[in-house]
């Protein structure tokens, strides 16, 4: 009863739309000895890569018997356009600070230079 199901992976964008994903059909034989045991069976799928923004949204995976259904909990998945970016300036103000501070060093010591002469 057990032993054929089927893997359904889709997602549910902002909008409360489901767009299905991927569907397979299983077929697992149940080696001789185990019968009437507890299994768990592990299935992977990755989604590669996110179109656009509008992939953003959570994705399930569910799977169906004749009689039952079980879904996951759902992953949130946020797609950006442009990826992450560093929003650390910490050495370029610190060089930037270190050149002026230069300059003016280097300015004002010409400045009382040239007055004493």
């Amino acid at each position: 009863k057990y032993t054929k199901f089927s893997i359904f992976y889709y997602w549910i964008n902002s909008l409360d739309q489901k767009t299905s994903i991927y569907t397979r059909l299983e077929n697992v034989t149940i080696p001789s000895g185990e019968e009437n045991k507890t299994a768990a069976l592990s299935y992977d799928h990755r989604i590669m890569p996110l179109e656009n923004t509008s992939s953003t949204g959570t994705y399930y995976c569910e799977v169906k018997w004749k009689d039952i259904r079980k879904t996951g909990k759902g992953v949130f998945v946020l797609a950006r356009d442009t990826g992450y970016i560093d929003t650390s300036y910490r050495w370029d103000i610190l060089i930037t600070l270190t050149v002026l501070l230069a300059v003016l060093s280097i300015t004002a010591t010409a400045l009382l230079l040239w007055k004493r002469k």
